[in-house]
């Protein structure tokens, strides 16, 4: 029944079409062309009445966007541009010149605060259209694109409204504007000559680049060939059955330069892996939601490196957990037991098929765990384990699930919600989070496991992880799902030293003090792991610099930052799909891609 909905789902993602490259994958322009007509763009390109700093839009998560689109042939790469940054939803303009009442555009948009509406000469000229924007510049917020000539430029005279005028009209400068209404390039110039009396010479705002660019290596000096090994990496992995599917993405100097996707969800072929898959990354979840939390907390002053389990959670005082400092937690040094058992301890008593008030706890379809089981039993558990080698790094998810402890008391608010709240969603990140199919079709969602022990299901949409799943998909070890292009714009916040779009979300000397290698028994920092200095490891490559740092997760994904090369690697794969199996570490197909990328920044053109 499962392998039949995801063949439904397929058909019905077939009528969906998606951008699925960087920004320029397959486009009219290629290489050094693409790079030459980006600079032909930008040189043609102002930004008119923008008083009020609308542009580069900001507050992504409180801020409902649509973009309506007219004749303009290009609106396609521009709307999938838009949604690289936050959801923006499309609509088509022409519905409202004849099937439609054109008043009903102003009804049917009524429930956005952003409106961005692209034009060329034709719609410059449409009275209708301009008196849209003028009756809807004083209800809520307009953006136009105007990608066209001078001539229809004065017809925009009365306009009020943020204008971002492009002369040169190609597919790239629809995708520069787009960029541009995020803050993902910079608009640099000003009006060159008088066009009007309000549009005279020298007018215009300039703009800096806040977020991620989408272009091609080229623009960062990388020959795109010279990426060419990462494909024969990737389709070595899948033929080798090490991963039946893989997303890479690689994003240099605040760019998206690689973006791809291979492979398929299943070693069925049926549905293809598409770079807007979202992954479970597993103990990526560490860095990318518990430790994101906690370097919040530490720079408002709540958390203290140095202050113990039994300052935060009370339960802990009586216990052998009560003197372990945060600081040993995240650099897994509280001499903590790897994991608690999960499975194989639960009683028939503690699941159930249907969901109910005794049993709300939901772990998979069909299996429902009674409520406060973790409280009862799995707390409890984590409580009564030995402490036996504090002071050496022993790798554990039980000190996350502490920290998870911490940092929900210090907010009452609960991990997933925070993260949500806090971080994703004023990112612009629109995938990341926990429980997914709350949100996503499962179609979306490559499956992990077939569990026929535990669970008796494809995992499919609920997380791999077995403890995390027993604590309802929310843990602070595991749990988050994500697609690529939203873990880039997570690290390339970290890379930028915790500002992205404008806003600080965590103080520069944390990123760099959590990041930095602070354990004398290992090489990790404060929750991320790091560059591993015993040459022969080759950890996380053999070209990565002493400054990398990121983590791995166990369903076969990465991510790796390495400010010396102003740089960050994204793998994504279901690698224990159908069973957990060991070839893409045996492999080092993820060491590989990212070298691949190293030795490709050293050819440069």
């Amino acid at each position: 029944m499962r392998k039949n909905r995801r063949n439904i789902y397929f058909l019905l993602l077939s009528g969906f079409v998606l951008f699925n490259s960087a920004c320029a994958q397959n486009p009219p322009f290629t290489g050094k062309a693409y790079v030459n007509e980006q600079l032909l763009v930008e040189q043609a390109t102002v930004l008119l009445n923008n008083e009020k700093q609308l542009i580069p839009l900001q507050n992504l998560d409180n801020n409902k966007i649509a973009s309506i689109h007219f004749s303009g042939i290009y609106a396609a790469g521009f709307d999938s541009l838009l949604n690289k940054y936050t959801k923006v939803d499309v609509i088509n303009g022409n519905d409202y010149m004849g099937a439609k009442p054109f008043e009903m555009l102003a009804q049917d948009t009524k429930f956005y605060n952003t409106l961005i509406v692209q034009l060329t000469d034709a719609e410059a000229n449409n009275t209708q259209i301009i008196d849209f924007i003028n009756s809807n510049q004083k209800l809520k917020n307009v953006v136009v694109s105007f990608i066209g000539s001078s001539t229809s430029f004065i017809k925009l005279n009365d306009v009020t409204v943020p204008v971002i005028w492009t002369a040169r009209v190609s597919p790239v400068a629809a995708y520069f504007n787009a960029q541009a209404i995020f803050g993902g390039v910079a608009i640099t110039q000003r009006l060159t000559k008088s066009y009007s009396p309000k549009y005279t010479t020298n007018a215009g705002f300039l703009t800096a680049k806040t977020r991620l660019q989408y272009s091609v290596p080229e623009d960062v000096g990388i020959k795109s060939d010279n990426l060419k090994a990462i494909d024969d990496i990737a389709r070595e992995a899948i033929s080798s059955r090490a991963t039946p599917g893989c997303v890479v993405l690689v994003a240099k100097d605040g760019k998206v330069i690689f973006n791809k996707a291979y492979g398929y969800h299943t070693y069925d072929n049926v549905i293809p892996d598409r770079i807007t898959d979202i992954f479970d990354i597993a103990s990526m979840t560490k860095i990318s939601a518990t430790t994101m939390e906690a370097m919040q907390l530490y720079d408002a002053g709540k958390l203290n490196l140095d202050s113990t389990l039994g300052t935060y959670m009370p339960i802990t005082r009586n216990t052998n957990k009560k003197t372990l400092s945060v600081r040993e937690l995240l650099e897994h040094q509280a001499g903590l037991i790897p994991d608690i058992s999960t499975f194989e301890v639960i009683k028939p008593t503690d699941h159930s098929t249907d969901s109910s008030a005794m049993y709300p706890t939901k772990v998979n379809d069909n299996y429902y765990v009674r409520k406060n089981y973790f409280e009862d039993v799995m707390l409890p558990a984590a409580l009564r384990s030995a402490v036996k080698t504090r002071g050496q790094y022993v790798y554990s998810d039980v000190g996350m699930i502490f920290m998870q402890q911490i940092v929900e008391t210090l907010t009452a608010t609960p991990l997933n919600t925070y993260v949500q709240q806090k971080i994703y969603s004023p990112l612009g990140m629109q995938t990341a989070g926990f429980l997914p199919l709350y949100r996503f079709p499962a179609y979306r969602i490559p499956p992990t496991e077939d569990d026929r022990k535990d669970r008796k299901t494809l995992i499919d949409g609920y997380v791999h992880d077995p403890t995390a799943a027993l604590m309802g998909g929310v843990a602070g070890h595991a749990g988050v799902f994500a697609g690529a292009n939203d873990v880039a714009i997570l690290y390339q916040m970290m890379l930028n030293r915790g500002t992205y779009g404008g806003v600080q979300y965590i103080k520069p000397e944390t990123v760099n003090l959590w990041t930095s290698k602070q354990s004398a028994v290992s090489r990790r920092g404060l929750g991320f792991d790091r560059w591993d200095p015993i040459a022969d490891r080759h950890y996380p490559s053999k070209l990565a610099s002493d400054q990398a740092y990121g983590h791995t997760g166990f369903t076969g994904t990465c991510v790796w930052v390495d400010p010396k090369y102003n740089l960050v690697y994204i793998f994504l794969s279901n690698r224990v799909h159908p069973n957990v199996g060991n070839k893409l570490g045996s492999l080092n197909i993820r060491p590989r891609i990212q070298d691949a990328v190293y030795e490709a920044i050293q050819k440069g053109l």
